[in-house]
């Protein structure tokens, strides 16, 4: 059975075609990944063909761009009208009065703006309280200032006040449909898994987030541009990755995942990254599953020793503090930079780091990235790597990486395999299991005890792999700070191959 058959026969629904050398519109459309999916899902028919037309009619109608917000604003306010449309959604719950109300970020259409009445908010809210920002079909109407934003009986029940800003207009939900229409199985996903060979499962992994495997030269370059998922997958996994210009970092990380955050060069800023003492929010570390510092060579920091010690607190302990608040996060650290050609080296025996900013041009800072992607390794996009088949959706994909990020399964195997020797680094030991734990959920998902995976597999696949990921770490930071120098990583063994 051909692996397209194989994927359609055992993820029914989950799987669309998708054909990027043909739908470069899409593109113009400027969609993510995940929504893109999600619209082809909507049109396609089983032969995975769709009317271009009623789709394009279709984004033009729900999905506004930035610059659509003044007219969005004047349906609304000026006009009266409901406005229907996908968007990403977060939420806020006043203490104080018991209001809540909603920010649409992509719009800057902030909490002091809009509120959710209780009806409106006793059908949604168990949608809109899973998790910061939710994507979904928004409706949206006007409060004007004179109309009464809670009924009588309804505040005499609560034996709340009413409102002191019920006098101001507001924008205010009508009602809100989840972007993910279905509920997501992982025992579904993980039985699945077990009908693929490791080969075809890589090839799958690859179609998902819109690459063609066909168009690789080797398993090596496939698994390490699979090594971009790992942070997806996994908790607080922070990794650098050099590479030269045109090998799809921005988009792997900016499209595939609606669970990430992309930040291109600019400013950043303490408060924008952790927490803003102004606004009293939380900032992308605490709201995203992975946030990426991508083209990081053109990134500058408000501050750079604020950050840097902001930084080396959470990296370490997943806790950050700003002033009176303390706040704890599982957002994964990634560094993407773009590398010269004289200073890429496949053993990674050059200093590479002078290619970061100033500000990690500590060792300290640097030992708490757990690993190394050598982005070199990975082929410069073209054509032949677009996807051009059936594979899986890559909001579904996006939305399973999501929760197997929760599941500690693997990390126990991972436990089991893995002997450290006495004295071993915790940082060392910590970084490589991380890693391999990663490898294990991406690529073995079904395996919930030692037993699902031989001792061979696992080490060529998940631990050697990590091993040398960390490896690459240790040796930069000796050329960084002289306190490393020579200092090798622990000798781990493998459980059964002792």
């Amino acid at each position: 059975m051909e692996l397209s058959e194989k994927l359609r026969d055992h993820f029914d629904e989950m799987v669309v075609y998708k054909d990027l050398t043909k739908t470069n519109f899409f593109s113009s459309l400027s969609l993510p990944a995940f929504m893109r999916d999600w619209l082809l899902k909507k049109f396609e028919d089983d032969e995975g063909n769709f009317e271009k037309d009623e789709l394009v009619r279709f984004v033009k109608k729900f999905i506004p761009r930035k610059e659509d917000w003044n007219a969005i604003k004047n349906a609304i306010v000026v006009e009266g009208k409901a406005v229907k449309f996908l968007a990403k959604v977060s939420v806020n719950i006043d203490i104080k009065t018991g209001e809540v109300s909603f920010a649409l970020p992509d719009f800057g259409l902030g909490f002091k703006e809009t509120i959710i009445e209780s009806d409106v908010w006793d059908s949604c809210k168990d949608d809109l309280v899973r998790g910061r920002d939710i994507w979904g079909m928004v409706e949206l109407a006007y409060r004007s200032p004179n109309e009464v934003p809670f009924s009588i009986e309804y505040l005499l029940e609560m034996k709340a006040p009413k409102p002191k800003n019920a006098k101001n207009g507001k924008i205010k939900l009508l009602s809100f449909k989840n972007f993910c229409p279905y509920e997501i199985d992982l025992d579904v996903y993980k039985e699945a898994r077990k009908e693929f060979t490791v080969e075809e499962w890589i090839d799958v992994l690859l179609g998902a987030v819109d690459y063609n495997a066909a168009g690789y030269g080797s398993e090596e370059e496939k698994l390490t541009m699979l090594t971009r998922l790992l942070p997806f997958v996994e908790k607080r996994l922070n990794l650098i990755e050099l590479a030269p210009k045109g090998t799809g970092k921005s988009y792997l990380f900016g499209n595939v995942s609606r669970f990430g955050w992309l930040s291109s060069g600019g400013v950043m800023s303490r408060a924008k990254m952790f927490f803003d003492q102004t606004k009293r929010r939380e900032g992308l570390i605490a709201g995203s599953d992975f946030v990426t510092l991508d083209e990081v060579q053109t990134i500058s920091f408000t501050d750079a020793d604020e950050m840097r010690a902001a930084l080396k607190g959470y990296l370490e302990q997943g806790t950050f503090t700003v002033g009176d608040y303390k706040g704890v996060a599982d957002a994964g650290m990634i560094l993407c930079g773009n590398i010269r050609k004289e200073i890429m080296d496949a053993d990674g025996y050059k200093n590479m780091f002078t290619e970061l900013p100033v500000v990690f041009h500590e060792s300290a800072l640097i030992e708490r990235f757990h690993g190394f992607i050598k982005g070199w390794n990975i082929p410069r996009m073209k054509d032949d790597l677009k996807v051009n088949g059936w594979a899986l959706n890559s909001e579904y994909f996006c939305s399973i990486m999501h929760e197997l990020r929760s599941d500690m399964t693997y990390r126990s195997v991972v436990d089991e395999y893995i002997i450290v020797p006495a004295g071993a680094d915790t940082r060392d030991t910590e970084a490589v299991k991380r890693i391999a734990t990663a490898y294990l959920k991406l690529l073995f998902p079904d395996v919930q005890e030692p037993g699902d995976i031989s001792p061979r597999v696992f080490k060529r696949y998940c631990f050697d792999r990590a091993r040398r990921m960390r490896d690459t770490i240790k040796y930069q930071l000796g050329l960084l700070d002289t306190e490393y120098r020579g200092k090798d990583l622990p000798n781990f063994k493998i459980y059964g191959l002792q």
